[in-house]
């Protein structure tokens, strides 16, 4: 067996391509341009070429996109200033604060100040409280954005057992709770796997869909992996490669080779999860620009 690859990159072109019609519709039919800032502190090369992803990506589907770049030594009132004066402008919808933050400010605390009407990443407390009570709210981007390969993919969730591997805030808890929402794409057993968890390749091996979450380069191999099972893998991890002109290549927590050859369908890294991030930060974005002007 020769696994089906989930292109990831060609589904959130499709996703982008109807957030770009929607935002065309706002604006003709409503004159509301979707705003998205994104706030910055220090000048960590990884999050710079984040943004930069992110501006282009904003700017493709018609979003207006500022940045507030401060240096690393900015005192943490004058950060939670500028996101409380973000928080008051009718021009903003959504507000991203790109992480990770300089070591001496409080990240728990930042984010807090976000209003949560306007948490373009979906990480905000009340909107993770909203979640876990099924209540509407911004869903966590990279949960989603899982959520919606599999949705696109033809992939049937409903009474299928998801093994999740990694319970991070960010990844793995959010997307156990959607998963086993009662509602389209969802519906599914799902067991959340940790560094607590004794024979892991007992519970891997339960899973008609797998979803990979550690940040280490070959957490689950082949043999690992129930024949047929679909894989997700969001892990991203470096890999020095001298022939590589930048000096490494991507990887996933996932030992691609090998599995693709057990499971029925799995995503690439990169090229996979990663595209989908994006995309659903864009999505929040237009879905708060209409929730702000209560247009349905």
């Amino acid at each position: 067996m020769s696994a089906r690859i989930l292109d990831g990159n060609e589904m959130a072109q499709q996703a982008r391509a109807e957030l770009t019609k929607d935002v065309a519709d706002l604006k003709a039919a409503h004159e509301v341009v979707p705003g998205l800032a994104v706030v910055m502190v220090g000048d960590h090369p990884a999050s710079m070429s984040y943004v930069r992803g992110k501006r282009k990506a904003a700017a493709d589907v018609g979003i207006h996109s500022q940045e507030s770049k401060f240096s690393a030594d900015l005192p943490q009132d004058e950060l939670i200033a500028e996101i409380e004066r973000l928080n008051a402008d009718p021009a903003v919808h959504g507000i991203l604060v790109q992480l990770p933050l300089p070591g001496d400010l409080d990240e728990e605390a930042v984010l807090n100040a976000v209003d949560p009407d306007k948490d373009a990443d979906g990480l905000h407390p009340v909107n993770m409280g909203r979640l876990m009570r099924g209540q509407e709210g911004f869903l966590p981007c990279t949960p989603h954005g899982v959520q919606q390969i599999l949705i696109r993919s033809g992939v049937d969730v409903a009474g299928k057992h998801v093994v999740i591997v990694g319970r991070s805030s960010l990844v793995g808890r959010p997307l156990a709770n959607m998963l086993t929402m009662k509602a389209d794409g969802a519906n599914a057993t799902v067991t959340i796997c940790h560094t607590g968890t004794s024979d892991l390749a007992y519970h891997t091996r339960q899973a008609d869909i797998l979803v990979v979450v550690t940040g280490f380069r070959n957490t689950v191999t082949a043999d690992m992996v129930k024949e047929g099972a679909v894989v997700i893998d969001v892990g991203v991890n470096r890999v020095e490669d001298a022939s590589r002109k930048r000096g490494y290549r991507l990887v996933g927590d996932v030992d691609f080779e090998g599995v693709k050859e057990v499971a029925s369908a799995i995503t690439p890294v990169p090229g996979g999860v990663g595209p989908w991030t994006i995309t659903m930060l864009l999505y929040n974005t237009v879905l708060a620009a209409k929730r702000s002007n209560q247009i349905d």
